[in-house]
């Protein structure tokens, strides 16, 4: 039961992570001479994005293998990895194209962890209903 509740808690950590990464790329351009006035400028760091995204996946690695390994939907992983892959690449296709990689990458990394989270909590709705005594 704690191993269930620590997937559930990392898969929510990590569509909090990967939410909050990607909202500071995306609001970035727009606050990055703020940053720089008032000394923040490490923010806007490349080293800084990537350290939050491995973190991110790091997690969701972790969360999405603890549920996986229950019900088998270990094709998240793979949705998780190809997310990451597209966000890690958000400068391919320039400014203009960056918002799109970034939402598109993080809503597959959100999208495997909610999908993980669900059929965890499925599991443990269908293992607890079983487990009950009945009357």
């Amino acid at each position: 039961m704690e191993q269930q509740l620590a997937q559930s808690k990392l898969d929510k950590t990590g569509m909090w992570v990967t939410t909050v990464c990607a909202i500071h790329c995306l609001l970035l351009p727009l606050i990055l001479p703020l940053l720089s006035v008032i000394g923040l400028s490490f923010i806007g760091e490349d080293l800084l994005e990537n350290t939050v995204l491995s973190f991110s996946i790091a997690i969701g690695l972790l969360a999405l293998f603890m549920g996986a390994r229950k019900h088998k939907k270990w094709w998240l992983m793979l949705l998780l990895l190809g997310g990451a892959v597209i966000y890690s690449n958000r400068d391919i296709f320039g400014p203009w194209g960056e918002p799109v990689i970034i939402l598109l990458g993080a809503g597959m990394i959100i999208y495997a962890h909610w999908v993980n989270l669900r059929w965890s909590l499925r599991l443990r709705a269908q293992h607890t209903s079983t487990a009950a005594p009945s009357e």
